[in-house]
């Protein structure tokens, strides 16, 4: 818990930094305050992680057992109740990689860790909410598309998100 304030400047960096040309400026400053930031449940379940390259903070992500598809702690419509492993398919979440570190591997790494660990937990398949930036690395990384998804932001401001998912057996 005492990374949140550090992630939460990662992940405002990386949303500024690698949405531009995906989304308005306007949708980008309403996403950073209302749907994308740090996901405390994450943290407190041990399956979210962070990235470094020579010291310094360079992507977190993470994966989850519970029902909530995306949004940090501060976003409505969260469900924490648990997810069946043998029928649901876990929770790719919150990954953001600094700028300066993107297609370097490091979202990679910590993808193969969250399947990793969700496939030792008994999950057969995962899904996330993938931004627009985020797909070209989840599709080569194996992750289909299902279907794009409206991401309210508050003020009548959307932004389109991607559901995606991929077998881990």
């Amino acid at each position: 818990m005492a990374d949140v304030e550090p992630l939460g400047t990662l992940i405002e960096t990386s949303v500024r930094g690698l949405a531009k040309g995906y989304y308005t400026d306007e949708q980008i400053d309403l996403s950073v305050r209302t749907v994308f930031g740090v996901d405390e449940q994450l943290i407190a379940d041990g399956s979210y992680f962070v990235a470094e390259v020579d010291g310094r903070t360079a992507g977190c992500g993470g994966w989850s057992k519970r029902k909530t598809l995306f949004g940090a702690s501060v976003f409505e419509g969260r469900d924490p109740g648990l997810l069946d492993p043998s029928t649901e398919p876990a929770k790719i979440r919150a990954f953001f990689i600094h700028p300066e570190m993107a297609r370097r591997g490091v979202g990679s790494s910590i993808l193969d860790r969250c399947e990793n660990e969700a496939r030792a937990f008994g999950f057969r398949s995962a899904e996330m909410m993938a931004t627009l930036p985020g797909v070209p690395l989840y599709e080569v990384r194996g992750y289909r598309k299902i279907a794009p998804h409206m991401v309210p932001l508050g003020d009548g401001i959307e932004i389109e998100c991607i559901v995606m998912r991929k077998d881990l057996v």
